[in-house]
C-alpha cells in the first residue's frame, strides 16, 4: 500500500470520529513508520511493508474507536508546552489556557507568590505557572498516584524546579499551610450527561460531579478560604452554562468580588472569588 493510499483509506475511517481526518491520519501514519509529516508530502507513492501497515491499523482502529489523540500519541501541547498524557489523566484542553493567563494577570511578574492548583491531572496548570513565574512557588494536588506520577515527569522533563506535587483530597494535604492565589480546574460535568459518552476514553472521575456538575465547585467554595491569605483570589473553571450557579455558590460561601471571564468564544468559562479576613 502506498502513503498516499493509506492516507486516503484513513481519512475516509475517520471522518465520522475526528474533527480533523487528514491531521490525524498524517500523524498516526509518520509516527508508524517514524517519520516527520513532511516526508508523507515529499513521498507518497512509497509502498508500506506489512509491519508497517499493521502498526498503522492498530492505532487507527483505536483512533476510529472515539480514543483521543493525546492518549494514543502519549503527549499533549498546552500553553507552548509539550506535556505527556495518560488515561490517568485528563486531555489538557485549549480553553483551559484562559485560567493560566487570569492566574498570571494576578501575580506580579518578580512576585514570590505561593500559589494552589488543586485537581492537577498532568500538572499542565502548575506548571504553565511556574514556567512563568519562576520566583513563584507552585503547589498542586490531586487524589490520584497515577495522574501525579504523570505530573512529576512532566516538571522532570520541561526542568520545572518550583513546583511541588502533593497527593491528597482537595486542600486536605495542605490545609494547615496558606497560598497567596488558589486555581483549580475541577470536574464539573453533570453526571447524567450525554457528552460523557464522547469522554469515554478519560477519567470520569475528573469529569463529573454530581447531578448539576457543581458538587466539586461547591466543596472548594466551602473550603478554600483556609488556605488563602487574607484577600487572597480563587480562579475556578466551569461550564459555559453554570456561571450564574457558580457565583450564587460562592456568594453564598462569603466570597465578594465575583467576577466571571469569557474565554476567546465568547463563552462564560471562569469565576474569580476574593476571600476577606480568614
Amino acid at each position: 500500500m502506498r502513503l498516499d493510499a493509506a492516507i486516503a483509506e484513513a481519512v475516509a475511517r475517520l471522518t465520522d470520529t475526528s474533527e480533523s481526518p487528514r491531521l490525524d491520519a498524517e500523524i498516526l501514519l509518520s509516527r508508524a513508520i517514524d517519520v516527520p509529516r513532511a516526508y508523507l508530502f515529499a513521498h507518497p507513492d512509497d509502498e508500506l511493508d506489512p509491519a508497517s501497515i499493521d502498526r498503522f491499523h492498530e492505532v487507527l482502529e483505536r483512533r476510529a474507536s472515539g480514543e483521543p489523540m493525546a492518549y494514543i500519541t502519549g503527549t499533549r501541547e498546552f500553553w507552548s508546552q509539550e506535556l505527556l498524557v495518560s488515561p490517568a489523566t485528563l486531555v489538557p484542553r485549549p480553553e483551559t489556557e484562559l485560567l493560566v493567563d487570569l492566574a498570571l494577570r494576578e501575580i506580579p511578574r518578580r512576585a514570590a507568590w505561593r500559589v494552589l492548583d488543586l485537581g492537577t491531572g498532568s500538572g499542565a496548570i502548575a506548571i504553565a505557572l511556574a514556567v512563568e513565574r519562576p520566583l513563584c512557588e507552585l503547589t498542586a494536588t490531586d487524589l490520584s498516584e497515577e495522574a501525579l506520577a504523570v505530573a512529576r515527569e512532566n516538571a522532570r522533563q520541561l526542568g520545572v524546579p518550583n513546583v511541588r506535587f502533593v497527593h491528597g483530597d482537595w486542600i486536605e494535604p495542605v490545609r494547615a499551610e496558606t497560598f497567596d492565589l488558589i486555581v483549580s480546574n475541577p470536574p464539573y460535568v453533570r453526571e447524567d450527561d450525554p457528552a460523557l459518552l464522547q469522554l469515554r476514553h478519560e477519567p470520569r472521575s475528573a469529569l463529573a460531579s454530581g447531578p448539576q456538575g457543581l458538587d466539586a465547585i461547591r466543596r472548594l467554595a466551602a473550603v478554600c478560604a483556609d488556605c488563602l491569605a487574607d484577600g487572597g483570589k480563587m480562579l475556578v473553571e466551569h461550564g459555559a452554562d453554570q456561571a450564574d450557579d457558580v457565583a450564587s455558590i460562592f456568594q453564598a460561601a462569603g466570597w465578594r468580588e465575583i467576577t466571571l471571564h469569557r474565554d476567546l468564544a465568547g463563552l462564560p468559562r471562569v469565576t474569580a472569588a476574593r476571600r476577606g479576613g480568614k
